[in-house]
C-alpha cells in the first residue's frame, strides 16, 4: 500500500491543477461565507451554519479536484500506464481515496477556520462563535467532514463514469439537484423523503445547532452523505475491476 500511495502522491503533487485547486476551497469556503456575513444585517438564528454558509460552494471545487484527479488519467491513457504498473486495481482506488480525504481535510480545516474567523469579524452576532461551545465545534468538525465524504463521492462518480465533463456534471447534479427540489416540491411528506436521501441537504443537517425539527440529526445526516460515499466508491471500484482500462 505505501508504493501505490507515493506513486499517486507523485501523480496528484506534479498535477498542474491541484495546488489551484486546493488553495479555491479554501478562498471559495472562506470567500463565500464572509459575503454572507456581510450581507446580513440582523443576527440570524443560526449563527455557526450562517457563518459556514460557504461549504455549499466550496464542495463544488472539491467535486473537481476529485474527478480531475481521475479524469486527466483516462483523458491522457496515463490509467493503462497506471494499472500495468500496479495491477491491483483496489489498491489503486484506495490509495487515491485515501490521498484525496487527507488533501480535502487539510484544505477544508483552513477553510472552516477562515470562515469562522470572517464571521467573527463580519457576522452581527458573530462574537458569539467560538469552538469551545459544542453546537460550534460539532458544525464545524462536521463541515470539514462534509467536504472530505463528497469529496469521496466524486472519485467514486468519476471513477464509474470515466469521462471528466459527464462525472462533474453527474455529481453536481447528485450535489444539487435533490437539495433544489426538496424547496420545490409542495407535499410535505415528499420535502421529508427527498431531505432525508439529499446528500447535501442531509449532510449538512450537522451544521444546524437546534436540528429538533428537522427529519434527521446531525450525525444521522452525515451518515446519509457517508452510504452515497461508499456506494459510490463501490460501485467505481467494481467497474474498475470489471473494465478494460
Amino acid at each position: 500500500m505505501s508504493r501505490l500511495l507515493r506513486a499517486e502522491w507523485t501523480k496528484l503533487r506534479t498535477a498542474p491543477g491541484t495546488g489551484w485547486l486546493l488553495a479555491a476551497v479554501v478562498l471559495v469556503t472562506a470567500g463565500v461565507g464572509a459575503a454572507v456575513a456581510a450581507a446580513l444585517a440582523d443576527p440570524p438564528y443560526d449563527v455557526a451554519r450562517t457563518a459556514l454558509a460557504g461549504i455549499v460552494a466550496g464542495q463544488a471545487v472539491v467535486a473537481i479536484l476529485a474527478v480531475v484527479s481521475v479524469g486527466g488519467e483516462y483523458g491522457t491513457g496515463m490509467i493503462r500506464t497506471t494499472l500495468t504498473a500496479m495491477p491491483r486495481r483496489g489498491g489503486v482506488l484506495a490509495a487515491k481515496a485515501v490521498l484525496l480525504c487527507g488533501l480535502t481535510l487539510a484544505a477544508g480545516s483552513v477553510a472552516v477556520l477562515g470562515s469562522l474567523a470572517a464571521a467573527r469579524l463580519l457576522l452581527p452576532g458573530g462574537e458569539a462563535l467560538s469552538l469551545a461551545d459544542g453546537p460550534v465545534l460539532r458544525a464545524a468538525a462536521g463541515s470539514v467532514l462534509y467536504l472530505a465524504l463528497a469529496g469521496l463521492l466524486s472519485l467514486g462518480v468519476a471513477v464509474a463514469v470515466r469521462d471528466p465533463a459527464v462525472a462533474a456534471g453527474t455529481v453536481l447534479g447528485l450535489l444539487y439537484l435533490p437539495a433544489l427540489l426538496t424547496f420545490l416540491v409542495r407535499d410535505a411528506g415528499w420535502q421529508r423523503l427527498l431531505y432525508r436521501v439529499s446528500p447535501m441537504n442531509a449532510g449538512l443537517t450537522v451544521q444546524v445547532a437546534e436540528p429538533a425539527g428537522l427529519p434527521l440529526g446531525p450525525w444521522e445526516g452525515l451518515a446519509v452523505l457517508a452510504l452515497w460515499a461508499a456506494g459510490a466508491l463501490g460501485a467505481g471500484g467494481l467497474l474498475l475491476r470489471r473494465r478494460d482500462a
